[in-house]
């Protein structure tokens, strides 16, 4: 610390800097440690989507019910292998290494606000809070969409779906818990819309007008960037695409909102 400036020198800053990634580090491993003790609550969870019987099926069925009493889903089964002599093993390290992110993700919030927080002005510094929690509860609902609706509907309908009746399916575990874990960051960084576009409206380089304006080609990027992301099914694409477009109105309502905060005049359009 240079005490007659008071501030950081570069080596302050890069010793700052490496005690809150050691931090972060230890965290997550100790988070890492406990999901790989706990081997069978762990898997028993992100296979759950793999079932026939997933809590979201019971939701469908339950639902449809009350309009016909007869509808029944079908029962399916797709096996899971591992085709190399380490590859359960791995696989349950690697697992245990996302999860112990995914479960430090508060504490790497919060690490992450400490650090950048002495440079922020005192106007920065009181929105940082908010933008960080909707960061992190956008972020949590990125992963809830995709282990309830997105993962558990693609896998039903990839999975079991045949050609021939004479080809059956067999699918990897890695494979699945690659393409979960991919799914899941891309959907929980996707979900990040509103802020980033919250942020570029500070920024003034976007507007709600300019929002509205752009409302129909938004909707083919939307579509596009849900055909780039998900697993090649209609159904899929439609479940990432509609709640993208509601990320981009509510991004529209959030900047019109601010505007209005901030005194300025938004001319309405469309």
């Amino acid at each position: 610390m240079d005490e007659r400036r008071g501030y950081l020198t570069y080596d302050g800053h890069l010793g700052v800097l490496r005690g809150m990634l050691l931090r972060i580090a230890v965290v997550t491993m100790c988070i890492a440690a406990v999901v790989f003790v706990f081997k069978e609550e762990t898997f028993a969870m992100l296979l759950a989507p793999s079932e026939c019987d997933f809590v979201t099926y019971r939701w469908i069925r339950d639902f449809v019910h009350i309009f016909d009493a007869s509808f029944e889903l079908g029962e399916y089964h797709v096996d899971l292998i591992a085709t190399d002599l380490s590859s359960q093993f791995m696989t349950h390290v690697s697992t245990a290494v996302y999860l112990g992110l995914l479960g430090a993700s508060p504490f790497i919030v919060f690490e992450l606000f400490r650090f950048v927080t002495p440079a922020l002005r005192d106007d920065e510094r009181r929105y940082s809070v908010p933008i960080g929690v909707a960061v992190y509860l956008l972020f949590i609902a990125g992963v809830a969409l995709n282990y309830f609706i997105l993962y558990p509907i693609s896998f039903r309908f990839l999975g079991t779906y045949s050609v021939d009746p004479r080809v059956h399916s067999t699918i990897t575990l890695d494979s699945y818990i690659s393409t979960f874990v991919t799914l899941t960051l891309v959907m929980g960084l996707v979900f990040q819309l509103p802020v980033v576009s919250l942020l570029l409206g500070r920024m003034g380089v976007v507007d709600a007008r300019m929002l509205r304006s752009c409302r129909k080609y938004a909707v083919f990027a939307i579509v596009v960037l849900a055909a780039v992301i998900t697993p090649p099914d209609i159904m899929t694409l439609i479940l990432v695409a509609l709640p993208l477009y509601l990320l981009y109105e509510l991004s529209i309502l959030l900047l019109a909102i601010s505007c209005r905060r901030s005194g300025e005049v938004l001319p309405d359009v469309g």
